[in-house]
């Protein structure tokens, strides 16, 4: 998949999300695409994805990919909307059950 360049610039937002301290990347999930920072496309195949994600429960975890929900927007750096369509996406995004696979393809 080739990034276009609005895409490298959202996956770069993205990445800076993940803080120079000790915290997950923080993440709200709004209903309204409006809000979001970035449409997030979830995939079955980890070779279409821009970004490995492994969800935490934890917001100490500091790994790049490794993502937090918080319960409010106001505790986020990242507000994303999940679309059902590929073409909507700016971030393309594969859920993996292990931690070491999480990583993100800028």
């Amino acid at each position: 998949m080739k990034l276009t360049l609005k895409n490298r610039c959202i996956l770069a937002i993205l990445g800076c999300f993940l803080p120079l301290g000790t915290y997950a990347a923080q993440i709200f999930i709004t209903n309204y695409p409006s809000e979001a920072n970035a449409k997030v496309y979830v995939t079955k195949y980890p070779s279409e994805a821009n970004c490995i994600v492994y969800e935490t429960q934890y917001s100490s975890d500091n790994e790049p990919g490794v993502w937090f929900y918080t319960k409010y927007k106001s505790d986020a750096r990242a507000t994303i909307y999940y679309t059902q369509y590929k073409s909507d996406a700016d971030l393309v995004v594969y859920y993996t059950k292990y931690k070491s696979d999480a990583r993100c393809r800028y």
